[in-house]
């Protein structure tokens, strides 16, 4: 069963869950905004997202709320840029 526990370790890592997800959002709407992906690599976005899954799953067990939801953030934010690289690439 997952135990969610909060302390002020597990808000250090809500900061940081926060800014580097965050982080990310400019790149997402650069891409929907000029509808160009150039520049972006589909293989380092996959590896990508495999490995921010699988942070996601480390923080289900061990009961991380801010790496759960961060991550789970991230993944989506990452898939919409796998979304455009391929529409771009296979002119979808």
């Amino acid at each position: 069963m997952l135990e969610i526990t909060f302390d002020s370790v597990e808000a250090i890592g809500f900061a940081a869950a926060i800014l580097t997800t965050v982080a990310f959002i400019p790149q997402v709407v650069q891409v929907i905004k000029t509808n160009s992906v150039e520049g972006l690599s589909l293989l380092t976005y996959i590896i990508f997202v495999f490995g921010v899954f699988l942070w996601f799953l480390y923080g289900l067990k061990i009961g991380s709320l801010s790496m759960i939801i961060a991550n789970a953030i991230t993944v989506i934010l990452a898939l919409i840029i796998i979304y455009h690289i391929i529409k771009e690439k296979f002119n979808l």
